[in-house]
């Protein structure tokens, strides 16, 4: 009974921008776990077969698809054949998003724009277009990654901080409108990753990385295959009565104001 509850075997599982990191690393859990994963990315088709490729090598059902997920009628069109192709999309994850580290007194309208763009309007866009299948079936899981910045501010990310606080009350707005369809929209907001991106500043010495170790009650950096755990959940029957929540998994840095540097 227990491990019915977390299958999701033959689901099929929309992972925007998961031809690397974190994006990658949930819809890996999620293949690994039975689900077939389709690929989105907008780069290039090179790196979404890359991707593809990766993914089955563990066994994984994974096909790709490259669209932009800020262009409305390119969303239409790969929904449409997606579900025509593979099947109906039983679980989306919006996970596709861009950061732009200026401060807010140097930073451009466009760019700012640019960022809400991305990553506020487009979790819109793809699960207006995804979810109206849902609808019919009466049943779907959305996730929207949101990030500690839904909760928090810091320098030089507002756009993104701006984006990422929206993205949170938009989780749950879809809640409130999609719960009598059966449909269950969270959030999982990711603190501080080991990746490829980071790498050149988790070494011992260097201010960020110390700032993190010393910040998080975990004392470490995620590892992205943390971040399966909490997708599985949200994409299961086990959370079919959890409903426009976001679940930090940050190693507890929200939970703590933080300790000096000299505390042990």
């Amino acid at each position: 009974m227990s491990s019915s509850l977390f299958n999701v075997e033959g689901k099929i599982a929309l992972v925007t921008g998961s031809t690397h990191g974190l994006g990658m690393a949930m819809a890996r859990g999620l293949g690994l776990a039975g689900a077939t994963i389709v690929v989105n990315g907008n780069s290039s088709q090179e790196k979404i077969d890359i991707a593809v490729s990766e993914y089955k090598k563990e066994g994984i059902k994974a096909v790709g698809y490259k669209f932009n997920v800020s262009d409305e009628h390119e969303v239409i069109t790969a929904v449409k054949k997606i579900e025509s192709e593979v099947g109906n999309i039983d679980i989306l994850i919006n996970n596709a998003g861009i950061i732009k580290r200026t401060p807010l007194l140097e930073m451009e309208v466009a760019d700012f724009k640019e960022v809400i763009d991305i990553d506020l309007v487009s979790p819109f866009i793809v699960s207006k277009h995804v979810v109206k299948g849902m609808v019919e079936r009466k049943q779907g899981k959305v996730i929207n990654i949101c990030s500690m910045m839904s909760e928090l501010g810091r320098n030089s990310v507002g756009a993104y901080a701006a984006a990422k606080g929206g993205l949170k009350m938009l989780t749950q707005n879809m809640a409130t409108e999609w719960a009598k369809y059966n449909i269950q929209v969270n959030g999982i907001g990711p603190g501080y990753f080991a990746t490829s991106q980071t790498e050149p500043i988790r070494v011992e010495g260097h201010p960020f990385n110390d700032f993190i170790i010393n910040r998080t009650p975990a004392a470490k950096w995620g590892d992205p295959n943390d971040l399966a755990g909490a997708a599985i959940f949200l994409s299961s029957k086990a959370s079919d009565f959890v409903n426009g929540h976001v679940v930090y998994v940050d190693g507890g840095i929200l939970a703590t104001i933080g300790k000096p540097s000299n505390e042990d």
